[in-house]
């Protein structure tokens, strides 16, 4: 079983905790992403973008509608890791999701034709954040889409450090669909894991049992500073440690496909909808309206207990 030993604090002064504001005047010119960076992605299954995804004004104001909506979240008596699909309720934060800095990111990934599957905050509190147990997104959306073909965004709004849990992928670990067992759902964030790593802290698993034939196991730390982000495959492997720091950690996942992918919305098991970003849709495909708010949607929705 994972410890639950406390993580050393974080200095009020570590330079990590700075928002990336390192702007150059080619900060925001297209591509956003170098063709390195591009093969990286395409080779392990993710890519750590350190450098600035919004401007100064955009971040501080996602941050600050951030705390406005964990705020209600919590008061309410909710755990802050739950914030699913807050964009249902709220179509604010296409301020954000649909602006060019973050689909100017994801276009050398998921082509220039542009669909959001979901958005997620993740928010980790100091002192008790649950552990995110080793997974695939894509085992939890198996038959709603072909192919398989989601990015994610992991934009940092807080600093995303391995004192404060942050997450930790397996590169090149893009088998997609693994065999799960139950995992206790009041220390995790949801209640399945991959059964080879099931348990175990993200510097034990390079003594993992089992492990696909092949796979070089080694978890590898992304870490970020705010207004960084990394963008990984829904394929890929990913998990985290729980937070006994002194420091949240809270992410905004933005999870985007190629609007060319039929989405399957009747196999998918949950309320569920999607929008179209950028570009030409698929004609099969029904997009909800980003400028209305579905409070009923996301009270179905929110019901379900559902983080995938």
């Amino acid at each position: 079983m994972p410890t639950t030993a406390a993580a050393p604090d974080v200095a009020a002064n570590d330079p990590r905790l700075a928002p990336n504001f390192d702007f150059r005047p080619e900060t925001f010119n297209r591509p956003r992403l170098t063709q390195d960076e591009v093969a990286a992605y395409c080779r392990d299954g993710y890519v750590l973008y350190h450098k600035p995804v919004l401007r100064r004004e955009q971040f501080d104001g996602l941050f600050a509608h951030f705390e406005r909506l964990l705020d209600e979240h919590t008061r309410a008596g909710l755990r802050p890791e739950s914030m699913d699909t807050p964009h249902f309720a709220d179509h604010r934060l296409f301020e954000w999701v649909f602006c060019d800095e973050v689909l100017d990111l994801v276009e050398p990934l998921v082509g220039p034709n542009i669909a959001l599957f979901s958005s997620h905050f993740l928010a980790k509190p100091a002192g008790d954040g649950k552990r995110v147990p080793w997974h695939e997104d894509s085992f939890y959306w198996r038959d709603l889409m072909e192919p398989m073909h989601v990015c994610t965004v992991w934009l940092s709004l807080d600093p995303s450090l391995p004192e404060n849990g942050c997450m930790n992928v397996i590169p090149n670990a893009l088998h997609g669909y693994s065999d799960y067992e139950d995992v206790d759902e009041s220390t995790n964030v949801f209640g399945t894991e991959i059964n080879w790593l099931k348990n175990l802290r993200t510097d034990q698993v390079q003594d993992a049992g089992d492990a696909p034939k092949g796979l070089r196991v080694r978890a590898a730390k992304c870490e970020l500073r705010p207004n960084e982000a990394s963008l990984h495959d829904a394929r890929l492997i990913h998990g985290s440690d729980p937070n006994r720091s002194n420091l949240r950690r809270c992410g905004y996942t933005m999870r985007f496909i190629p609007a060319s992918v039929l989405y399957q919305s009747r196999n998918h098991r949950f309320p569920h909808q999607i929008y179209l970003a950028r570009g030409t849709g698929h004609p099969d495909n029904h997009y909800a309206d980003p400028t209305r708010d579905y409070p009923d949607l996301f009270e179905q929705r929110f019901g379900t207990g559902n983080s995938h």
